[in-house]
């Protein structure tokens, strides 16, 4: 069974994703196909980005990056809640990717943002992130307006197009990391035999 991690991508004070991730995590649960995780990171501090050397150099001197590669490496899957800031994801959220390398390769990854434009230009910026590191993004994402998904601009309710949405979304994360299986086994049998 694929293990899927949620990414919560924002850390700022009285953020919206929360509730979003929270959504996401309690819709998720209800699935008998794959097993999901929150990952917040806000548990997760990582200074901007320190490493001497490229991640795809191997491991890290330092261990704030190796705890985050351990606590990244054992999903197959991610879902990635962000929100949009300025036409673009947060910083905090790239700086976490940037910290690893192999730990994401040849996994599939959707997308759930809101913003005022539902956070779609976040999700252009980090499919292409993402794809550079060799995972697989899926088609489907879906996208949450703070104008209109949250009630006084501060409760979520998500409307009936994001149920299927996310379902949808959610359908393909679990196919595309269970697909993408042998391929994780292969890179796994290459660092063990280097």
């Amino acid at each position: 069974m694929s293990s899927i991690g949620i990414i919560l991508g924002s850390t700022r004070p009285n953020r919206r994703g929360a509730q979003v991730a929270q959504w996401v995590l309690s819709t998720a649960a209800q699935r008998s196909d794959a097993e999901f995780e929150l990952i917040d990171l806000r548990d997760h501090p990582l200074p901007h980005l320190d490493e001497p050397m490229p991640p795809m150099h191997g491991p890290s001197i330092h261990a704030h990056t190796r705890e985050w590669a351990e606590r990244i490496n054992p999903f197959d899957g991610f879902v990635v809640v962000t929100p949009e800031y300025n036409g673009g994801a947060p910083g905090v959220l790239k700086n976490a990717i940037d910290h690893l390398c192999m730990e994401w390769a040849d996994k599939a990854v959707g997308f759930v943002s809101y913003g005022v434009s539902g956070g779609a230009r976040a999700v252009v910026q980090l499919r292409m992130v993402c794809s550079t590191l060799g995972m697989a993004d899926v088609s489907r994402a879906v996208e949450i307006s703070v104008l209109t998904d949250f009630e006084n601009y501060t409760t979520f309710t998500p409307r009936d197009h994001h149920h299927a949405a996310l379902s949808t979304m959610l359908d393909q994360v679990v196919s595309w990391s269970t697909a993408l299986a042998p391929l994780r086994a292969d890179t796994e049998t290459t660092l063990v035999d280097s």
